[in-house]
């Protein structure tokens, strides 16, 4: 999966599509990402002793091919690709040329 952790992303599709945000956590293994402030569900808290019941939001993941990465120098959504630099496997944004962190 070529999104990671702390990526800024945004979502090109979906009923967040527009929306922008960084990966909060990715998860490769379903091909998922978490965003933050993207995909936002309402779960209910069961009350216990000494709490009330309650309803918070919390973002949901979403596939990781509805987002982009961001791309730090120019500000624009980008592809991202792989080159070797020094014997090290670095991520470049395709748009650019620029090595990703």
């Amino acid at each position: 999966m070529k999104i990671k952790k702390g990526d800024k992303v945004k979502v090109i599709t979906g009923k967040d599509k527009g929306k922008s945000g960084e990966v909060l956590r990715a998860f490769p293994q379903t091909g998922k990402v978490l965003v933050d402030g993207v995909a936002i569900a309402k779960r209910s808290i069961r009350g216990t002793q000494g709490q009330t019941g309650r309803v918070v939001e919390r973002a949901m993941p979403i596939d990781a091919s509805n987002v982009m990465l961001i791309d730090p120098e120019t500000k624009s959504i980008t592809r991202v690709g792989y080159r070797v630099e020094d014997g090290k496997r670095v991520r470049i944004a395709k748009a650019s040329n620029h090595v990703l962190k």
